[in-house]
């Protein structure tokens, strides 16, 4: 019998188990819960779960297992966020204030704010301090159940920042219990200096930026923002198939803010996840259906845009699985709680508690494609698990405005212990 570094029992463990596939449908409402369930877990990996009589028998306890009695509490797989902008430079509390006075999202970018705002803060910016502002908001994250995101750059749209921007969430990957997934945003906005010549800039994305990206190793992913005003479908597609050329997985920013058809060149290039999707058209979900393109929804930014919420029902109805993301960033969304946007969707997209716990870990794995190791309580998976101090899995995003977290262990190590 395998001996055992940690075993937490009695409390009401949230599996999410049992899916090699995203969950979809109405499976999405028939989550894995055991009621009084115990976890043995030996190093980083999880050996053992099930009934306390189970799993003792199946490994053995010695004077160093720490023995956490969960009784009364809720345990549930570390949270995923596969949708963040972690990394950046400088605030946007002004265009808070603007937005309350009516101004829209686009408005604000034109009158020189929005992510241009942020891009000449992010540039001024060191390496150490882009990496001192990320380890906090880390932390923030951290504090609240996330074990994993996925971190875009985009808010340098130069080769030198855009780098500097991989750079310190891959040094950060490093150095912090979250790991963190880089995903290359270059297609974020036009700058300044490329503002009457797009395709000049699409030429530098293509034949500088990506190269080097995938050169030095730093993202695993290429995104696009295909939005009116920004990136055409045909743009997007040029930028995509080269980062495809180069072995990059693909995600889209699409259908966000006008019915574009971003959700139906997700389909047709295979993409990963699409998201956002506030105003995908029922082609693009039945496309990204039958193509197995995963739609990450982004309900804190509805929210604060005020705008339509996704439409995760009619998703629903059509079998097109999603994950729940934060989209954690400066302006549209700065927020690094995960519970607070399954609360949200819950109230404003009329999700279960069962179908958001589903999209913020088994769903988000896949779609950042690490659901063999993360995302579910399992034997053989990686031992990233969340303590809440409730007594049901439904009352953490009842409880809203307030940091239910007990503890969080990540790799099998205790790294929060409130």
């Amino acid at each position: 019998m395998q001996t055992i570094d940690i075993l937490i029992k009695n409390g009401q463990i949230v599996t999410a188990g049992g899916h090699e596939e995203p969950v979809a449908g109405a499976k999405m409402n028939e989550l894995q819960v055991l009621e009084t369930g115990c976890i043995a877990i030996a190093g980083d990996t999880i050996t053992a779960v099930g009934r306390e009589p189970e799993v003792l028998a199946q490994v053995e306890i010695t004077e160093n297992t720490q023995i956490i009695d969960a009784e009364g509490q809720t345990i549930t797989p570390g949270l995923i966020d596969p949708h963040t902008h972690l990394i950046f430079g400088g605030s946007r509390e002004d265009e808070f204030v603007m937005r309350i006075q009516g101004a829209s999202y686009m408005e604000i970018m034109e009158a020189g704010g929005g992510i241009l705002n942020t891009v000449t803060a992010t540039r001024k910016a060191t390496l150490q301090e882009l990496k001192q502002s990320g380890r906090k908001r880390l932390d923030w994250m951290l504090k609240m159940g996330t074990t994993t995101i996925e971190s875009k750059s985009g808010y340098g749209l130069d080769v030198e920042t855009e780098l500097k921007q991989l750079q310190a969430s891959y040094e950060l990957s490093q150095e912090h219990p979250i790991d963190i997934i880089n995903t290359f945003l270059g297609a974020h906005a036009w700058p300044e200096e490329y503002k009457d010549n797009h395709s000049a800039y699409i030429r530098q994305i293509i034949t500088e930026m990506l190269p080097l990206v995938k050169k030095r190793g730093l993202a695993r992913f290429c995104d696009v923002f295909c939005e009116k005003g920004v990136f055409s479908i045909e743009e997007t597609r040029e930028i995509m198939l080269a980062a495809k050329e180069l072995g990059f997985d693909l995600r889209m920013h699409a259908d966000e803010i006008h019915q574009l058809g971003g959700a139906e060149l997700a389909a047709e290039l295979e993409a990963v996840s699409a998201d956002h999707l506030l105003m995908i058209s029922d082609q693009g979900i039945k496309d990204m259906r039958s193509k197995g393109v995963i739609a990450v929804l982004l309900p804190a930014t509805a929210f604060t845009l005020m705008k339509p919420y996704a439409p995760a029902q009619k998703m629903l109805e059509e079998g097109l699985p999603f994950a729940l993301a934060t989209d954690f960033n400066p302006g549209s969304s700065p927020t690094p709680s995960i519970p607070l946007a399954m609360t949200i969707g819950c109230l404003y997209m009329k999700l279960t508690p069962e179908q958001a716990f589903h999209a913020v870990t088994i769903n988000a794995a896949h779609s950042l494609g690490i659901a063999d190791k993360l995302g579910s309580i399992e034997s053989g998976k990686q031992a990233d698990i969340v303590i809440f101090d409730v007594d049901s899995y439904r009352k953490i995003p009842y409880f809203y405005g307030v940091n239910l977290v007990k503890m969080v262990i990540k790799k099998g190590k205790i790294v929060i212990n409130n």
